[in-house]
């Protein structure tokens, strides 16, 4: 089940059991970007995502949970007129931290948590050392 403890590599979790996947649509998405420097572009995406297929009865976070991502991607934009492109990405997504409905704050804020700020920084440096160890 969801909620049920697992462990992966001596870390124990929750959640969906690795491996598996799901497929989303974000049909209503907003992309604004500004650019910040002559190679750098600050971005805000803004969606309601739906599921491809339903979820499982029973199965999932509940209603108004809220999950905290970091995102290292890469994206492919390629012309194909005027005013349009076509765009691929793919990356990466870390789980900084997870709000339940009942919850004053997320949980890296919480006592004895990873804080959010050294989470990144250990999502960075797992980054960096395996784009220096790639051949």
């Amino acid at each position: 089940m969801y909620n049920s403890l697992k462990t992966f590599k001596n870390k124990v979790y929750t959640g969906m059991k690795i491996g598996n996947s799901h497929n989303w649509n974000y049909t209503n998405g907003k992309w604004h970007e500004t650019k910040t420097a002559p190679d750098k572009w600050a971005f805000q995406f803004d969606s309601i995502k739906t599921r491809v297929l339903p979820a499982p009865i029973n199965t999932g976070a509940s209603i108004s949970t809220k999950f905290h991502w970091y995102i290292i991607a890469d994206q492919i934009a390629t012309k194909v007129d005027s005013n349009s492109y076509m765009t691929s990405m793919k990356g990466v997504k870390f789980k900084v931290g997870h709000k339940r409905p009942y919850w004053k704050t997320f949980s890296y804020n919480y006592p004895e948590q990873t804080s959010y700020k050294q989470r990144i920084i250990s999502f960075l440096e797992e980054v960096i050392r395996k784009l220096k160890e790639e051949k």
